[in-house]
């Protein structure tokens, strides 16, 4: 992938346009860890970018960007920039193109991301983010009251990278925080959720949590029982936020909504029990289990070891019972594809055609 980005690199600056790998992927490659997420900037405008690379597209002209498909990979491409005023808390009325690299790099949130990679691969460090990296410290770009004001979003991108990276906030992130922590509560429940995703998801989710406490934001992000997921052995995010209490406008999808609402249900259930992990699968007992501190390894095996994970691989169908009891549809195959299921299940009853028949016989004909 670095490969192909530094020959992007190569054709922008053969196009006399200066261009630079910017941000996360500079900052994780320094730190050894894979990432997969590029972003390049340059001196080039949106239209300039779109002459070199005919199939690029633009998704937000405002905000100066296009993305470029190269050999399969999707890079975002944002011209140089200077953000003017900014409303809300969040957005910058309007930008400004420039062609100054050490200006645009003044706009970024903290020092450790505005490191930047040139085509030949050097590293090129105008504002010593590599030193903080070095010295495991979160530090804003300027003055870090000002950025918290700017953009309150970077109150919670400050928390999530130092959870991730296991870093430490400097000093003045630290102070600017506790004096802008009120404005994380106008910011979308979208955004919140995205950056507690990234914080729960964390091995290191107990150091998020423990600033998200000390600064008091989880009244802002209108979490009423935060501390009780302190020292959790959940093994997930969607395991963390099925232990919480927050506002309803969290964005969650119906796949997540789902899952959490099953992890509530087996929580107070043996997550060993065949019935069990057959209705409600090995993720969501896994989950649960995993919030109960059990041996995850003994519920796999448990999974693994059903006779049956699904009703399709009953060795019978709806057409056959009807057939065998000589009845017409009705709601008595509900009750009696229950029955099967859980006697196979428990083991009691073989997943034959003729043992099932002779069960159904027994007890329905």
């Amino acid at each position: 992938m670095l490969d192909v980005a530094l020959k992007l690199l190569k054709e922008l600056t053969d196009n006399s346009y200066k261009a630079y790998i910017v941000g996360g992927f500079v900052r994780d490659y320094l730190l050894g860890i894979d990432s997969n997420d590029i972003d390049i900037t340059t001196d080039a405008t949106p239209k300039q970018i779109k002459e070199i690379f005919k199939d690029s597209c633009l998704p937000n002209e405002e905000y100066g960007s296009v993305i470029v498909n190269k050999k399969g990979i999707k890079f975002e491409i944002t011209t140089f920039r200077k953000e003017i005023e900014y409303i809300d808390n969040r957005k910058p009325v309007e930008i400004e193109y420039i062609k100054d690299l050490y200006t645009d790099l003044l706009r970024r949130d903290f020092t450790i991301n505005t490191i930047c990679m040139d085509c030949n691969g050097d590293i090129i460090d105008y504002l010593n983010g590599k030193d903080d990296l070095d010295n495991c410290i979160i530090r804003c770009v300027g003055d870090s009251y000002t950025k918290f004001k700017e953009d309150s979003l970077r109150i919670l991108r400050a928390i999530r990278f130092a959870t991730i990276l296991d870093f430490n906030l400097s000093d003045d992130v630290v102070d600017a925080i506790k004096k802008n922590s009120k404005l994380v509560k106008n910011l979308s429940y979208y955004r919140k959720k995205m950056e507690l995703d990234k914080i729960f998801s964390s091995p290191n989710r107990d150091q998020g949590i423990k600033m998200l406490l000390e600064f008091n934001l989880d009244d802002e992000l209108d979490i009423y029982n935060l501390s009780d997921v302190l020292g959790s052995t959940a093994n997930s995010a969607i395991g963390i936020w099925s232990m919480l209490n927050m506002s309803e406008q969290y964005p969650f999808n119906k796949n997540e909504l789902e899952l959490i609402d099953n992890i509530n249900k087996v929580i107070g259930c043996n997550n060993l029990d065949p019935m069990v992990l057959y209705k409600y699968g090995l993720y969501v007992n896994s989950c649960a289990g995993s919030i109960k501190g059990f041996d995850l390894k003994k519920i796999t095996e448990s999974y693994n070891s059903l006779v049956i994970k699904s009703r399709d691989e009953i060795d019978i169908n709806s057409d056959y019972i009807m057939k065998l009891l000589n009845r017409e549809s009705g709601k008595y195959l509900k009750d009696v594809y229950n029955d099967i299921e859980r006697e196979i299940l428990y083991r009691r009853l073989k997943n034959t055609k003729k043992d099932i028949s002779k069960y159904i016989i027994d007890n329905y004909g």
